[in-house]
């Protein structure tokens, strides 16, 4: 995996961290805070998938010296992108079970 992509990766996923630790962490309601954390994971889901579209239509130009690198680089961020919507989306999910209890 190229530097750049690691680097994307990284940005995204200790974004994505340090929102939900921050408002875990916030003196408010359980019920606010799961709303904001859910509006957070839509918006990062949001982000994510445009970013994993981009990657599929090639909009995103990823360098790399051989052509087969850069398909492999592009491959793996399309796993992990997909793997993360995958997680977030399961996320939502138990957010919003814990509104209703």
């Amino acid at each position: 995996m190229s530097k750049g992509s690691s680097s994307l990766l990284a940005f995204v996923i200790g974004a994505a961290t340090g929102t939900i630790l921050g408002i875990l962490y916030a003196p408010d309601k359980g019920s606010n805070t799961r709303d904001k954390l859910t509006y957070q994971l839509d918006k990062y889901k949001k982000q994510l998938e445009v970013l994993l579209e981009d990657l599929i239509n090639g909009k995103v130009e990823i360098s790399s010296t051989a052509k087969e690198e850069g398909q492999k680089v592009v491959s793996e961020a399309r796993q992990k992108a997909e793997k993360l919507l995958s997680d977030v989306d399961d996320l939502i999910g138990q957010i919003k079970s814990g509104d209703s209890e």
